[in-house]
């Protein structure tokens, strides 16, 4: 088996297909590859539940389209730390994020969690480009 973790932000249902996609993609996915489709709440005062996200349905239903094996993950706190670590948890054998178009300056302000990720994780990341056109 091959355990991808799948961080999606809950910002653009487009980015969480594609991420989807790419991970439907990968060779023997049908047969071997299971996605951990993660979210990290920073604030979750209404107590909702990953798998009531609509970026995370999306995505769940393209890796059902292709025939992909998934499971939900949910975690609170630092999206970084805690996608580093629900990696750690689940054993993952490679980790797929999507960033966000933000300027030099956005990043330094405000930080990017897929960079963070890349250059702290020590198993491979899958980096999304972020689909063009308007967000859904």
């Amino acid at each position: 088996m091959y355990d991808v973790l799948v961080g999606i932000d809950s910002g653009d249902n487009r980015r969480a297909v594609a991420q989807a996609e790419v991970v439907a993609d990968l060779p023997a996915a049908v047969e071997e590859v299971t996605a951990h489709l993660c979210h990290v709440f920073r604030d979750n005062p209404e107590g909702a539940s990953v798998s009531q996200m609509a970026a995370v349905r999306r995505a769940r239903e393209a890796l059902e389209d292709a025939g992909v094996a998934y499971v939900h993950y949910e975690a609170s706190g630092d999206p970084s730390d805690e996608l580093l670590a629900a990696a750690d948890e689940v054993d993952a054998d490679a980790i797929c994020v999507s960033g966000r178009e933000r300027s030099p300056a956005g990043k330094a302000v405000f930080g990017s969690v897929s960079q963070d990720v890349v250059l702290r994780a020590d198993i491979p990341v899958f980096v999304v480009p972020n689909p063009r056109g308007k967000a859904e």
